[in-house]
């Protein structure tokens, strides 16, 4: 079993940046990274300064190259079991069947997006059916926008594309009407409401055309949002007991500022500890946890050395 002194569970930019401050303070680290990245649909990543517009596959890409001048190694694998080894480390268990040695682990496995059940929706998700008015919006701006009415969602992504774009539709899609107060915002918005339900997407030559309603009328629209379901892949954390906390898009893992979890000698980072972590919020956090973990270790072994001299 080889040893590390941390092993950052996931290679998206939370785990790689916490990689690449551990791997500049000496630590020997290992990054397994399944490759299962939450943007990867999408052509381009925006909102992050100096990389605007870059694919995401070609920015990892150039992280990865960064974290590994370190001595920092990176494998695709994937985690399948984390267990404590008694002496408050852990013993990592591979896909391939190798086992590991951790003294610390940093859990980045992300989320993942459970999209909804209308034909065409996830064919065509990341490039003209979207989410996030942060992530897409500008590169959609006064599109016709079509959007998705979800029950944790409400009119709330309607109204935020609304100051996008001046012809934006709301489908409630066989959802009831929203409340009074609700429905007069998006009026007052500029916002259509269309009943109904939704039977799919409409595309044609590779492009987004329209949505086409269960009773076969068609509205035409290049762009759909749609409400997603966010399921964070913390089920190595669960297992290993870690606390958490109830947010909008329901329970994620709980964690200090620093990223620290309940669980003594794990931290989380990145989209596996809440639904807002877009890339620049989690490099922020991959940096927090690696010199809050980097810190810990260094407190942890002098205060060992301190009792073996006493």
């Amino acid at each position: 079993m080889r040893n590390y002194e941390i092993v950052v569970i996931g290679g998206g930019i939370a785990g790689l940046t916490a990689a690449m401050i551990l791997g500049r303070s000496r630590r020997s680290v290992l990054v397994v990274d399944a490759g299962e990245q939450r943007n990867t649909p999408a052509a381009h990543m925006q909102g992050y300064p100096s990389r605007d517009g870059t694919p995401p596959g070609e920015f990892l890409a150039e992280v990865r190259r960064e974290v590994a001048a370190y001595g920092v190694e990176l494998v695709r694998d994937r985690v399948t079991a984390a267990e404590p080894d008694g002496d408050g480390e852990f013993a990592v268990t591979l896909g391939d069947g190798g086992r590991v040695h951790a003294r610390r682990l940093v859990v980045a496995t992300g989320l993942v997006d459970e999209l909804p059940d209308v034909p065409g929706v996830a064919e065509r998700w990341g490039r003209d059916v979207i989410h996030c008015p942060y992530c897409h919006g500008w590169e959609v701006r006064d599109e016709p926008i079509g959007v998705l009415y979800g029950e944790a969602t409400g009119t709330h992504q309607a109204l935020l594309f609304s100051q996008l774009s001046g012809d934006v539709i709301l489908f409630l899609n066989g959802a009831a009407e929203p409340p009074e107060h609700d429905r007069r915002m998006a009026e007052a918005a500029g916002v259509r409401v269309i009943g109904g339900e939704v039977g799919e997407l409409v595309v044609e030559d590779d492009h987004l055309t329209g949505i086409r309603l269960a009773d076969g009328q068609v509205v035409p629209r290049s762009v759909v949002v749609v409400p997603t379901r966010m399921v964070p892949r913390d089920e190595l954390l669960t297992k290993l007991g870690a606390r958490t906390k109830d947010t909008p898009a329901g329970p994620f893992v709980e964690v200090d500022p620093a990223g620290q979890t309940s669980v003594p000698g794990v931290w989380a980072v990145g989209n596996a500890t809440g639904p807002a972590e877009q890339v620049v919020n989690s490099a922020s956090a991959g940096y927090r946890a690696g010199a809050a973990l980097n810190a810990e270790l260094i407190h942890t072994d002098l205060e060992r050395a301190l009792t073996r001299l006493s």
